[in-house]
């Protein structure tokens, strides 16, 4: 008989296909979300959670202190996948970035200490290793490069990231660490990081910037952390990714599934630095968010190219085309009345 999967962070965009991935196994499900209007937010392809066949399980995962409260969120539970985080770029700074992804981990550390669970499953980023070039890209043995940017988002996915290693080499804890790429598909209802799409749609975006980063299925990357339940080593960290491309490569493959015209003009370095100074300032004089920063920027700027090699050996990730998931995405967007 299959374990009882509690999954937090179960009405994100990952989430939701983790739930989605899970119930096609079989696997009974329990979901430790968040209240708020995404928990009632249905669709088509991804219907409000509860109408699933699964328990649903409405609190604030980082707030969980007594110890009752934690067995009652993980009794009957054989394992956990951690996909709850808070991936926001901008502001560049926030405390309560750090608060629900250190948190939110420890506290996910305590529910499988508590349940006694067979797997946990960790769900990180990809950015918490070193990068490379499309020839040389990164993986899993690079060193983490993202403090230069300053950007708390990955810094606190960094740190969780030792948080759950130290769990495994101290207590001997059976996690499985997977770390996804910059994720495509249906069901972004947010939307995050399907937003490019509907920027490239209404041609809001004069030109890209040199860098780029590696793509990734939402769907393969939900696969794979399912996998992970039963593959892969403990201990062990696996990125989730697919295709390297330039921004110049990926917005003329956007822009020819959506049948717009690409950015013409390639956007130098100390331009779109001076861009994001320009941004921070504004921020810094009206207390909001510009629309980037200048760490995005420095982001930007730089090549984020990884292999998925060894995730595709353990995990048996599959690997979807990019031009799939973005038809995919823009169809869901289109259906949903997201583009107008």
């Amino acid at each position: 008989m299959l374990p009882r999967v509690l999954v937090t962070g179960a009405n994100g965009f990952l989430g939701r296909h983790l739930v989605a991935e899970l119930l096609h196994r079989g696997y009974p499900v329990r979901a430790v979300v968040r209240s708020g209007p995404g928990l009632a937010t249905g669709t088509s392809s991804l219907p409000p959670l509860q109408t699933l066949p699964i328990e649903v399980c409405e609190l604030d995962l980082s707030q969980i202190m007594r110890k009752e409260a934690l067995a009652d969120t993980i009794n009957g539970c054989g394992a956990i996948i951690h996909a709850a985080a808070l991936a926001q770029v901008n502001p560049a700074r926030s405390r309560a970035i750090w608060d629900t992804n250190i948190h939110g981990t420890e506290q996910a550390l305590r529910l499988a200490r508590k349940g006694g669970v067979e797997r946990l499953v960790y769900v990180g980023t990809a950015n918490v290793f070193g990068f490379g070039t499309k020839a040389r890209p990164g993986d899993e043995t690079r060193p983490y490069a993202g403090r230069r940017y300053g950007l708390a988002y990955i810094d606190s996915k960094r740190a969780a990231t030792d948080r759950v290693l130290g769990a495994v080499a101290r207590e001997q804890l059976p996690a499985v660490l997977v770390h996804p790429t910059f994720m495509l598909g249906p069901g972004d209802a947010k939307p995050t990081s399907g937003a490019l799409l509907l920027e490239l749609h209404r041609g809001v975006l004069p030109g890209y910037p040199l860098g780029g980063k590696n793509y990734v299925h939402v769907h393969d990357v939900a696969v794979a952390t399912v996998n992970a339940l039963t593959q892969g080593r403990v201990g062990e960290s696996y990125i989730l990714g697919s295709e390297n491309l330039s921004y110049q490569e990926v917005f003329t493959l956007i822009a020819k599934v959506l049948g717009v015209s690409p950015p013409r003009w390639p956007v130098p370095p100390p331009l779109a630095n001076f861009y994001g100074a320009v941004c921070d300032l504004k921020a810094f004089f009206t207390g909001r968010p510009a629309q980037v920063n200048s760490a995005m920027v420095a982001v930007a700027n730089d090549g984020h190219y990884f292999t998925p090699q060894k995730a595709r050996r353990e995990l048996s990730l599959p690997q979807t085309s990019i031009k799939q998931a973005v038809a995919e995405a823009f169809d869901w967007f289109t259906t949903h009345g997201y583009v107008q």
